[in-house]
């Protein structure tokens, strides 16, 4: 079938609007009408080219839907299913999954190579087989993915609304408390609060810390992370380590969660220069892969025993935790419609994009045109 997708070309290009067309579901696969699409910075990524991809392909990777028909075998979920899509897909029963790290799943491999596993892919462009983001392109408005990419979420929730935990809320979420392990009483300080930072003060805000410290220069954005729950909030690194510190009478925070658009030297240098003795350093910010971010004292780590975790998909767990997420929504103790800024056609992409670098969404959302 045919479909409007935002299609990348080249590094440094805009998106570019184009019709594609979209493969029937094969074995355990499924076509997804997509209601909403999140505005992620992992798509800038791809635009800036610190995500290297192989063009033509198709953005989008957090996404919303309902199922509009299945391939054989598939048992996950059944048409007319509202599914939220995780980036991450999860068989289940590879070895990561077994052991509750379903982030870390063995069908997640080609995520950015756009194709399943099994080299297939389910769009094609001007007749060539076409990647898309996390085997998902929620940039278009139909498409061929995985029943291992969908979580079953109930009907009456919004699309528009619940489409954020395909990756912003768990991956922000999950890095306080999830892969910090932030507890009661802790000081915590995030570094960049968009729409992954915004999610891990209320993550940490959720799980009890009594200090959180938002660092952001825009401040429109720590006025925001201050209304999700952080307690201080500073424009720069230097400060806010200063402020942990000050709070602590000198010990320093308890963890330090890096959500900023692209983490460089400097930021992971001023988080460990916040944390304390036996601190947490959490790294969920991208860079370039060849760009070596990470340049701390061996000293200062050893004999402070600090220590340094990358993080994806916040650590979390995409099957049970996006429902968890999706019910302290509905219990009021998770805020999901004051992250959007603003809805977007698809056809207005790049003007989300260039509201999203100029600083003044925490998170955009492209409604689908069907």
């Amino acid at each position: 079938m045919k479909s409007k997708a935002a299609v990348l070309h080249e590094v440094g290009k805009p998106w570019a609007i184009e019709e594609v067309e979209v493969k029937e579901p094969q074995a355990n696969q499924v076509l997804i009408r997509y209601v909403a699409a999140g505005l992620c910075h992992s798509d800038m990524h791809l635009m800036t080219g610190d995500l290297p991809v192989e063009m033509p392909y198709i953005g989008g990777h957090e996404g919303a839907g309902v199922i509009e028909a299945v391939g054989p075998g598939v048992s996950r979920v059944a048409v007319g299913d509202h599914v939220v899509c995780a980036f991450i897909p999860s068989c289940g029963h590879c070895r990561w999954c077994a052991n509750g790290m379903q982030s870390l799943c063995d069908t997640g491999a080609t995520i950015l190579a756009g194709h399943f596993p099994d080299g297939s892919y389910a769009f094609q462009f001007n007749g060539r087989d076409t990647g898309a983001m996390c085997m998902l392109g929620t940039f278009s408005q139909y498409a061929t993915i995985h029943e291992t990419s969908c979580v079953k979420i109930d009907d009456d929730l919004p699309l528009e609304v619940a489409v954020l935990c395909g990756c912003g809320v768990p991956t922000g979420w999950g890095s306080a408390v999830k892969a910090g392990n932030v507890q009661v009483g802790d000081t915590v300080v995030v570094f960049g609060v968009g729409g992954i930072g915004a999610n891990a003060v209320q993550g940490a805000s959720l799980a009890g810390a009594t200090n959180i410290i938002a660092v952001d220069p825009k401040a429109n954005k720590r006025e925001f992370a201050e209304e999700l729950g952080a307690t201080h909030s500073a424009a720069d690194g230097a400060a806010a380590g200063e402020l942990a510190r000050e709070l602590t009478m000198g010990v320093g925070a308890d963890v330090a969660i890096i959500t900023v658009d692209v983490a460089t030297e400097e930021v992971v240098s001023e988080a460990a220069a916040a944390i304390r003795k036996a601190g947490m350093i959490v790294l969920t910010g991208l860079a370039h892969p060849e760009a070596l971010t990470v340049h701390l004292s061996g000293t200062d780590v050893t004999l402070m025993r600090k220590q340094i975790k990358g993080s994806l998909f916040g650590d979390c767990n995409p099957t049970e935790d996006i429902k968890k997420m999706l019910a302290l929504y509905r219990s009021g103790k998770l805020k999901l419609d004051e992250l959007i800024t603003r809805q977007y056609k698809l056809e207005e992409i790049n003007q989300g994009y260039d509201d999203l670098e100029a600083g003044e969404n925490i998170r955009g959302v492209i409604i689908h045109a069907h």
